[in-house]
Formats: C-alpha cells, sequence, structure tokens
C-alpha cells in the first residue's frame, strides 16, 4: 500500500517502537494503552503536529522553557529540536525526556519525584521542590478538559497539582490542546483563565468557548483542522486510494 520496501518498514517501526509510539510484537505492531501518551500522539497526529508547530514560534534561540506532559507537548519538544538551537527543556514528563533525548542541539533537564508508570511523569513535592529551583519564561502544558467561567481542568490531582505549583515558576503560561478537549471536563481545576497567557488549538473550538478566552485577554492561536489526505498505491500500477486521518 505505501510502495516501500520491507527493509524501509522495518526501519520506520523500530523507530517509532525506540520513540515509545508503537509496541511491537511477533507479525504485527500496535497501539497500547489508552492513556499512553505514545498512543495519544498517534490520534489527530497532523492536528497536533500543525498546534505543536505554531507554539514552536515564539520560543526564541537559546531560551529556557518547561514543558508538561502530554502529546501535544512531546510534539512541541520534537518541533524545537529540529528547528532551534541552544533551546534548555525542563520537564517532569520521562516519556518527553526519552522521546527527544537522541536529537540535537537540545538540552534536557529532568525533575525528579514519585514516578506515575501509566503517565511516564514525575509528580508529588518532591517534583515541586526540584521545580523551585528554576526561572523560566514559558511554561507550556496539555488539558484534558475546560469549563467556562472555571478555566482548564486535569484529571489526576497529582499532575495538577504539580503543573499549578511549576506555573507558579513561568513569566507566561500557555495551554497546547486540540479543540476536542473543549468540549470535556476533568476532576480538578488545573489552570484559572488569569493565569494563562495563551491558547494553542486548532479552528474547531467551540464559539463560546472561544468568547471566553477572547474575554479574557488570553492569546488565542488557531490552527487548520482540515484532514490530511494522502494517496497510497495498493499495489503498483493499480489506481491510488485515498487515506483520511481521523480519530479512532
Amino acid at each position: 500500500m505505501l510502495d516501500i520496501s520491507f527493509v524501509t518498514l522495518r526501519k520506520d517501526l523500530d523507530g517509532l517502537e525506540k520513540r515509545g509510539i508503537i509496541n511491537r510484537t511477533h507479525g504485527y505492531a500496535g497501539l497500547d494503552g489508552s492513556n499512553d501518551t505514545g498512543r495519544r500522539i498517534a490520534i489527530n497526529h497532523s492536528i497536533k503536529k500543525k498546534i505543536a508547530g505554531a507554539a514552536a514560534q515564539i520560543v526564541e534561540e537559546g531560551e529556557t522553557i518547561m514543558l508538561g506532559s502530554g502529546s501535544c507537548c512531546a510534539m512541541l519538544a520534537e518541533e524545537l529540536a529540529y528547528a532551534k538551537k541552544n533551546i534548555t527543556i525542563i520537564t517532569n514528563s520521562v516519556f518527553i525526556a526519552n522521546y527527544i533525548c537522541k536529537l540535537q542541539d537540545i538540552k534536557i533537564i529532568l525533575l525528579g519525584g514519585y514516578f506515575q508508570p501509566w503517565s511516564q511523569v514525575l509528580v508529588g513535592p518532591v517534583t515541586i521542590q526540584c521545580g523551585q529551583e528554576f526561572f523560566y519564561e514559558k511554561f507550556f502544558m496539555g488539558t484534558n478538559g475546560f469549563i467556562s467561567g472555571y478555566g482548564f481542568t486535569g484529571g489526576d490531582h497529582l499532575q495538577v497539582e504539580t503543573a499549578i505549583e511549576l506555573a507558579k515558576r513561568a513569566r507566561k503560561n500557555f495551554i497546547l490542546t486540540e479543540a476536542a478537549k473543549f468540549s470535556r471536563h476533568g476532576a480538578y481545576r488545573l489552570m484559572q483563565l488569569d493565569k494563562i497567557s495563551g491558547v494553542y488549538t486548532d479552528d474547531t473550538i467551540p464559539k463560546d468557548a472561544e468568547k471566553v478566552l477572547i474575554n479574557n485577554n488570553i492569546m488565542l492561536q488557531k490552527v487548520n483542522s482540515a484532514d490530511e489526505r494522502i494517496k497510497w498505491r495498493q499495489f503498483p500500477g493499480q489506481p491510488p486510494i485515498l487515506f483520511t486521518e481521523k480519530e479512532n
């Protein structure tokens, strides 16, 4: 279907496995775990890549930034590793550190703390204490929901507690998320609206949510959410078939 060799295919699968996006076994490869960051990177990948690319534009050469957990933040780290030089990333995400550790021209500082295996994130009092040693211009974080008049939400109290404290050391805080998250909400308040400088999302954000952000003087950057249509050949000599990326 892809019109590539077996050698190329195996090499690409090896690379995806090393980056934690897929799991391989005999005869097939698959995404594993509903909360696994690698799996979530694969969902709405093209939109998340555009969001990460837009956010990367405000990171200056030689800057030190903080990255929280989440698939959009992992993709921002990758964008910065390829597009910028002398960027220092501080993070409490073990996944992000592993995701970009082999890329050049980027420095990683991984905070300590209690390790959550399912999310590959370091959280808790030790992480907060480690974060207090640093000051950074920008803190980028993900979210799992939004409530108008209340703010952005999270689903894990330790992750939320840690993010709130880390955000206090930043001059500006930014949310990176697909617009679908604006129709959901978690159990814990992640970030109040008056603590947020900007939001990077896609152009399907609900109008009422967009109005709330604008009324609270939050910079809103929307990327094009149009599906990317990729032509594949099923077999050499056969007419192309079209694949459209959609969320599972």
